[in-house]
């Protein structure tokens, strides 16, 4: 029974020309989106390497100068973009691609895609994961609304009652038909997708495995919507109305809940404005040590300590040269300041994550999402962790820079200049984002929830009346 109803609701869906032409579009525009975001990775690579090279070039290339002056003239973190991009951009649109490294100052990443495109962007990008995430359950809606309330319209439910059909046979056979051709497009996407990235050259930290999880969690979601999508019509007497309520249901998950989500966590856990945050960050730096000032109160202390431990009754007699130590007390002391105040913007993010899980068990899209931006590394969470690696070097170059002058100049020498080798011994940027374990363990309450609904959905289907 199983096999002859899956073979008559395939006939069926494949004999419909609107059916047809809806999947060859389908696939065509799947098609045209991993061709553009293809284009755009190689594209946004290859920027990338010039960039970073020739950044390097300039720093090698400064020549004799106060290492001082060249912790103030600075240099750039660039962020890699990853393989999986292609099929998640997920919000690297929105986030900096580099950071401006300097003394006494901790800058946000910078020079957004988003902000050098047009007014006509916020209609939608045609990417693979708004395919994946909008249109494909669409799709499913599409194909399966009326997969039982054709029966009745159709006056084939008295027939089938007659013949004693098993209810869940008959069941089983319409889930699948309706979830082949989803599955034939969904691995058809990631197979294209996996090629076209394992044929490009330097294509980074992608590997199969993580490609393969994602295809998963994307299958996952697509069963959920199936077994909605079969309940509804098994519920519904009218293939009009099942059709109304699958919409709505689509509206819901995709569009109505991830923006109240969005909404009340900004609501509940607040950012600083960009204002209110530098105005934080000024009023405690006015409260610590100042490296560039000799005569505050923390300078003088730290002067006094400095002396004392080294034995000493002037900054002549140090073995270093103390305005370059100084200087690097700042620093440290500038950079305890930020890791405080961006650690609450973290915490700010975190809380408004536990919402975002907290409405994720009224929809599926939710978990969906923030897995598959995760294995990506195009979420937050990576852009936050590419931000504290810029960080850390910052401030390891300024105590090269520092302990440097501190090292080979005399108190009150600022006539100092390094050789011009010496920039060539800071170690370059490197940045690698998290192992896929790291990211399966951190986001294992997604992976719980998306179970849930997986589990959820199946056991909807028990609820289908016999026939």
């Amino acid at each position: 029974m199983t096999r002859k109803t899956f073979f008559k609701e395939s006939k069926e869906l494949f004999r419909d020309g609107r059916v047809r032409i809806t999947m060859i579009i389908v696939a065509l525009l799947m098609g045209v989106s991993i061709w553009i975001s293809a284009r755009q990775y190689q594209n946004i690579n290859e920027q990338y390497k010039v960039a970073k090279t020739s950044e390097r070039v300039i720093w090698d290339s400064q020549g004799e100068k106060n290492p001082h002056s060249a912790a103030h003239y600075g240099t750039y973190a660039f962020k890699p973009k990853y393989p999986l991009s292609l099929v998640d951009q997920g919000v690297d649109k929105y986030a900096g691609t580099s950071i401006f490294l300097e003394a006494h100052k901790r800058n946000e990443a910078q020079f957004s895609a988003a902000s050098d495109q047009t007014g006509l962007a916020r209609f939608g990008d045609l990417t693979p994961d708004f395919m994946l995430l909008f249109m494909m359950p669409l799709i499913i809606i599409l194909l399966g609304y009326n997969s039982f309330t054709k029966e009745n319209e159709m006056g084939t439910l008295t027939l089938l009652k007659s013949q004693g059909i098993s209810s869940w046979k008959w069941v089983l056979g319409k889930w699948a038909a309706l979830f082949l051709p989803i599955l034939i497009l969904t691995t058809a996407l990631f197979m294209v997708a996996g090629l076209i990235l394992s044929n490009l050259k330097d294509f980074g930290v992608f590997d199969w495995s993580s490609l393969l999880w994602m295809y998963l969690i994307y299958t996952t979601y697509y069963i959920i919507f199936v077994n909605l999508i079969l309940f509804i019509s098994a519920k519904t007497k009218k293939s009009g109305i099942s059709l109304v309520v699958s919409l709505s249901l689509w509206i819901l998950s995709c569009l109505a809940i991830p923006k109240a989500a969005s909404n009340i966590a900004e609501e509940r856990y607040p950012y600083p404005t960009r204002q209110e945050f530098a105005a934080n960050v000024l009023k405690d730096k006015k409260q610590g040590l100042d490296g560039h000032n000799p005569w505050s109160k923390e300078a003088k202390l730290l002067k006094e300590n400095v002396l004392a431990e080294h034995g000493v009754d002037s900054l002549h007699k140090l073995p270093f040269n103390f305005d370059a130590y100084r200087m690097q007390k700042g620093e440290e002391h500038e950079a305890e300041i930020y890791f405080k105040h961006y650690n609450y913007l973290k915490d700010q993010f975190a809380k408004q994550s536990k919402v975002y899980k907290g409405m994720a068990v009224f929809s599926p899209y939710l978990p969906t999402r923030f897995m598959s931006m995760a294995i990506a590394h195009t979420d937050y969470g990576t852009h936050w962790d590419f931000s504290d690696a810029a960080e850390n070097y910052r401030i390891a170059t300024q105590k090269f820079l520092n302990d440097d002058f501190a090292e080979n100049s005399a108190y009150g020498n600022w006539g100092y200049r390094a050789d011009a080798n010496f920039w060539k011994q800071l170690p370059a940027f490197k940045y690698s984002p998290p192992k896929l374990d790291t990211i399966l363990s951190q986001n294992f309450s997604n992976l719980s929830i998306l179970s849930y609904w997986l589990i959820g959905s199946f056991a909807l289907l028990l609820f289908i009346k016999k026939m």
